[in-house]
């Protein structure tokens, strides 16, 4: 039996978290906020959000969302959940798509089930330019066109898995994480089912993509997996 926990990673987005929160609490679900060393108003956001069903930790330094992702899976093992439902902070995914991830989790337990971001007039060019260049070099790295989008943090891992790959490989993180769990699944076999569901970019909406430090911590991302990539097929793991 599938027992699943809502993983939200936070850093300073005290006006929206709540909402996600009690968003994934309606859905039935527990849901665990790991708080990444966020300005202490933030802090007391989080303290009137605990309620039942709803916990947080706190990590004392900034890590980068990765880190709290990581952090997040290891609570949930702890605690015998079988599944982690990852959505951000930020409220920017189409929560109501929630049952739509679940249900897909139902019929196909084994791997990972991945929004699959649907953009409108209101996305940033750059996001969209940079999303594409990221989905060319995942053609690359899996030889496929599996992977229908890297980067959206809204998703729901089995954790077993998602944990060992964690522990017996490298995976960044930072904002490199989600696209590199994602391909080293994908080494393993585990197959991504996607799921559309919109985004929405609010104006003056938060974002803690720094675009010179976080392109250059992608880019180095991509090189490593290239790399690794042609040593698979050297020794046909591939």
């Amino acid at each position: 039996m599938m027992k699943i926990l809502a993983l939200i990673p936070h850093y300073n987005h005290p006006a929206t978290v709540a909402q996600v929160a009690q968003a994934m609490r309606g859905f039935g679900l527990d849901v665990l906020i790991v708080d990444d060393g966020s300005r202490q108003e933030c802090k007391e956001v989080l303290q009137q959000i605990v309620s039942d069903g709803i916990e947080v930790l706190y990590r004392p330094v900034n890590g980068g969302k990765g880190a709290a992702v990581k952090s997040g899976l290891k609570y949930a093992e702890q605690l015998g959940y079988t599944h982690v439902l990852q959505v951000d902070a930020d409220a920017q995914h189409c929560l109501d798509d929630t049952p739509k991830l679940l249900e897909a989790a139902a019929q196909h337990p084994e791997t990972v089930i991945c929004g699959w971001p649907q953009y409108g007039s209101d996305a940033p060019k750059s996001r969209l330019y940079g999303r594409k260049i990221t989905d060319f070099w995942n053609m690359i790295h899996t030889a496929s066109t599996d992977i229908k989008d890297g980067m959206c943090g809204f998703r729901l891992y089995p954790l077993a898995p998602a944990l060992a790959a964690i522990r017996e490989e490298y995976v960044g993180d930072r904002m490199d994480f989600d696209t590199e769990i994602l391909i080293r699944l994908y080494w393993r076999g585990i197959k991504p089912v996607w799921i559309k569901t919109p985004v929405k970019y609010e104006t003056g909406g938060v974002s803690h993509f720094n675009a010179w430090e976080d392109n250059v911590r992608i880019s180095k991302m991509h090189a490593r997996l290239f790399f690794e990539m042609l040593g698979r097929r050297l020794h046909g793991r591939m």
